[in-house]
């Protein structure tokens, strides 16, 4: 049995939930989610999914709370969509609480505001997605050894490193289950 730990703070938390379950039934996986928001809640969590809202406010919680030391160390899986992209990377040229698990920089609202928000068809790791931008973020100054998933517009949104993935759009918002599967796959590995 898998348990998959949503960040219950800010953003699309609910349908976080219901495409990892849909995704774990389209894989014929046991698995089953859970939300977490204080260090107890994580404890017993195979991976973790930061979704969207304001990065400066969920990673001043996660200092708080504990739970950025016990992410940072425990090496959980992690997929940060939209605002996790942003805390997943090294710098964002802001002052802000990051985790820093991902060798990048990031460009907060790098597509533009609120009222710039977008939908497109975007190929996510060779296949076609149906990418949502929300104030989406993109990254830059990658290292090396960070493996690019998806670009647009000449822009990377999508970075695997490690057992970290972070994209800039928001999966939880369409019906396809793909990025919810790859990172589900991402985290079975880290399991066994």
């Amino acid at each position: 049995m898998i348990t998959m730990g949503i960040l219950d703070l800010q953003g699309d938390v609910e349908e976080h939930q219901i495409m990892t379950q849909k995704a774990f039934d389209e894989m014929q996986i046991e698995g089953k989610t859970k939300l977490v928001n204080v260090l107890e809640d994580i404890k017993d969590c195979d991976g973790l999914i930061i979704s969207g809202g304001e990065s400066s406010t969920i990673g001043m919680h996660l200092e708080r709370t504990g739970l950025l030391e016990y992410i940072r160390e425990s090496k959980i899986p992690v997929l940060g969509t939209c605002a996790g992209l942003v805390l997943l990377s090294k710098d964002t040229k802001k002052d802000q609480i990051l985790l820093g698990l991902i060798d990048m920089e990031v460009k907060r609202n790098g597509f533009g505001r609120q009222r710039m928000s977008f939908e497109t068809e975007i190929e996510f790791d060779g296949e076609k997605y149906p990418g949502i931008f929300i104030r989406a973020p993109y990254a830059e100054n990658i290292a090396d050894n960070v493996e690019i998933l998806s670009k647009y517009d000449g822009k990377v949104i999508g970075v695997k490193q490690d057992q970290y993935m972070a994209i800039a759009f928001h999966p939880e918002l369409t019906e396809n289950t793909l990025i919810h599967r790859k990172f589900i796959e991402e985290v079975i590995e880290c399991v066994e």
